[in-house]
């Protein structure tokens, strides 16, 4: 990772405005960026036991306060190995099951080092599920519901930022992120 004086709480909100939002990957992601909506967590957790328990109290968090909409779960220090961090995702997911959180919360993942199954490593479609550090996305699955009920041909999403993002190429999405640290 990269070091900066800005906190990390900072670099994922300059991600999520400069790259997010800017860029369309998430077309919901203004609404909530301009009410203040999202939650930012930073969690030191490194191991996974700490990290799902984490994420539980962000969403124990969320139902006590329903204007939080959705949450980032920001990993900076451990989980830094993809794979790893793919481990925790499977748990995430897992315990949002057991602890009775499937159907009101889902989970979204991104990674610094993140690749799409079957997919190559510099294949620039990556950087649409990149960020500056290891995030869990906590997301209320009514409001994404909602959301999509109200957007025309919400399939075509991915599509659009696949094509987006292999338009603009890798070089221009490295920098991109490497800007997320400055002011």
């Amino acid at each position: 990772m990269t070091t900066s004086s800005l906190s990390p709480q900072q670099i994922m909100q300059n991600w999520v405005s400069s790259v997010i939002v800017k860029f369309n990957f998430c077309p919901f992601a203004r609404q909530e960026v301009e009410q203040n909506a999202i939650h930012y967590r930073v969690s030191t957790a490194v191991s996974h036991d700490d990290a799902v328990m984490d994420m539980l109290d962000e969403c124990a968090a969320m139902n006590d306060d329903t204007g939080k909409e959705t949450a980032l779960l920001i990993f900076t220090e451990g989980f830094g190995e993809f794979d790893d961090f793919l481990d925790l995702v499977d748990l995430a997911n897992a315990m949002i099951a057991v602890q009775g959180y499937e159907g009101t919360y889902q989970i979204a993942n991104f990674h610094p080092d993140y690749v799409f199954a079957d997919s190559d490593e510099d294949d620039a479609a990556n950087y649409t599920n990149r960020a500056p550090y290891p995030t869990l996305h906590i997301i209320r699955e009514q409001s994404m519901a909602e959301a999509l009920d109200s957007y025309d041909e919400p399939e075509s999403i991915p599509e659009h930022n696949i094509r987006l993002a292999r338009r603009k190429g890798e070089t221009f999405w490295q920098q991109l992120l490497r800007n997320c640290y400055k002011k």
